[in-house]
């Protein structure tokens, strides 16, 4: 497997394209936006040059990367030659069923199909292509090039074979693979999102304030950032999409999303992406200032 095609220039898709070519892989990165695809090269390049700089990658090691990457906008183009492709579009079924839809038309015929989806369901996602078995999901944790986890989702379908080469794909890559089953959520957010949900509540409902809520996760609980830190970094849309997942999914209350996030992703606050969501968020200062909105 040498030929990666990575459908997503965001994000988790630049973070991906990076960590394959800075392990070896030749990897095109497709968008229909070519400015999309500019700007996340840009942003690769930046974070090669924070390698160099902390002495975990060489400057020739940066020029090998740099080289191994293509840009496309025609998806077609894009995956024709691809032994794997990671979709890693916005969290949005019909977007990715349709795009996997493409792909599975396009991709050559022993090429594996992984998406990075955080929540929708592989089986769902496959159930769209002539491959099931071939389809896998390869959740990345942001920001990729850091992260160490990968977490590997099964499909109803998906072949023994195909998780054993993602399984092992993973490891060349430096990542810890982490084997789950195709429920809502999975595993990661499953956990993740009620405990960021129970924190959007706990706010809502007026028990502690931002910072407080924070700081208790933070020094109680040795979690590195606070949960409502946390869902600005990650996108209150996404947290709410992924909230509605398992709400659908599992058709239980508990996992409804908190009304506060439903207001703050009507309104456009949606965390650092847009500037604001229960922090401010100023260019070139990496101090947090509570929103307005919320200051006691």
């Amino acid at each position: 497997m040498q030929n990666i095609t990575v459908v997503g220039a965001g994000t988790m898709g630049n973070g991906i394209a990076h960590v394959f070519a800075q392990h070896g892989f030749t990897v095109t990165l497709v968008d229909t936006q070519p400015a999309q695809l500019e700007k996340a090269l840009q942003t690769i390049s930046r974070n090669l040059d924070r390698q160099v700089a902390k002495g975990s990658l060489t400057e020739e090691q940066q020029k090998t990367a740099l080289a191994s990457l293509r840009q496309e906008t025609d998806l077609a183009k894009g995956v024709r030659d691809a032994d794997l492709v990671v979709e890693a579009a916005t969290e949005n079924t019909v977007l990715k069923t349709t795009l996997f839809r493409q792909i599975d038309e396009w991709a050559p015929p022993a090429c594996i199909l992984a998406s990075n989806t955080s929540s929708i369901s592989i089986t769902k996602i496959a159930a769209t292509t002539k491959r099931p078995g071939s389809v896998i999901g390869m959740h990345f944790m942001n920001p990729v090039p850091v992260m160490k986890l990968v977490e590997i989702i099964n499909g109803y379908a998906t072949r023994k074979e195909v998780t054993e080469t993602i399984t092992a794909l993973s490891r060349r890559l430096g990542k810890t693979p982490c084997v789950v089953k195709d429920y809502p959520g999975f595993i990661a957010n499953r956990i993740l999102m009620p405990m960021i949900n129970e924190a959007i509540s706990s706010l809502y409902e007026g028990v502690a304030g931002v910072e407080e809520i924070d700081t208790v996760m933070k020094l109680g609980m040795a979690h590195p950032m606070g949960p409502l830190q946390l869902a600005d970094f990650i996108g209150l849309d996404t947290c709410h999409a992924i909230l509605r997942v398992l709400h659908e999914g599992f058709g239980n209350p508990k996992y409804a999303p908190c009304p506060l996030l439903t207001n703050m992703v009507t309104a456009g606050y949606l965390g650092v992406k847009t500037g604001e969501g229960f922090y401010r968020y100023i260019p070139g200062n990496k101090d947090l200032f509570v929103s307005d909105r919320f200051r006691q």
